[in-house]
This record gives structure tokens, sequence and C-alpha cells, in this order.
């Protein structure tokens, strides 16, 4: 499998540096769909604050991804469900840790979650 980001320099706006227009995923053999994923502990419990809410929430994607023999490598398309629009940064800046250089197609948008206390939710499309 091959991933190509596709980002026009011209006729669009221009990405930022934390994404990419597009990830173009070339003779994929699987692919996984990850629920969105909230920053909850084991025992279901979210922590309080956001910061730790983003560190479970990659913790969380990261296991998901493994029980599927993947890592964030394959991620190939995400979205972010945020509950204020100044959680954005911090939501941007937890996923550009957690991908390391790799940028992908990522959308965030504030909703209203079922929970008040869930403050962001991730849903991750990953390819192998």
């Amino acid at each position: 499998m091959r991933m190509i980001p596709r980002n026009p320099i011209t006729g669009v706006y221009p990405a930022s540096d934390d994404y990419v227009h597009a990830m173009e995923v070339i003779a994929p053999t699987r692919f996984l769909y990850l629920s969105g994923t909230m920053g909850l502990d084991e025992a279901g419990s979210a922590p309080e604050n956001l910061d730790d809410q983003l560190i479970l929430i990659w913790k969380n994607i990261t296991r998901i991804l493994a029980e599927a023999e993947m890592t964030v490598d394959n991620i190939v398309r995400l979205t972010s469900y945020l509950t204020d629009h100044d959680f954005a940064e911090a939501n941007a800046a937890a996923r550009c840790r957690a991908l390391g250089d790799r940028r992908v197609p990522t959308t965030a948008i504030v909703v209203r979650t079922l929970l008040p206390e869930w403050l962001v939710e991730i849903e991750v499309v990953a390819a192998a």
C-alpha cells in the first residue's frame, strides 16, 4: 500500500502545516473505520480537563489500531468533534504529536456531545 498526500498549490486555498487536503491510498488490502473515540479511561470515566482527555483519546485510538495490527501511520482520514471552538488549537497540537511528521486530511467540527463531560471525540479511517 502506498499513500500520497494531494495538496494542490494553485486553484484552492492552501493547507496549513498541520493537515493535507487529500490522501490518495494506492492498493490497500484492508480498511479500519474507528467509531468516534472519546478520552475515557478503561472504567469509562472522562478526566475533567481537555489535555488529559486528548491524551486518553490518542491512547485509545492507538490501542484500537493495534487490535487490527495497525499504527497511527495507517491513518488516512480523521474527524474531530469539539464541544468548544477554543479547543481547536489543543486538538491540533495533540494530533500533530500523535502523528509526528505525517499529515492527513482532517476536519474539526464544533458540536454537542451526548454527555457534557465528553469534550472531544475523534473518528478515524485507517488503511493497510
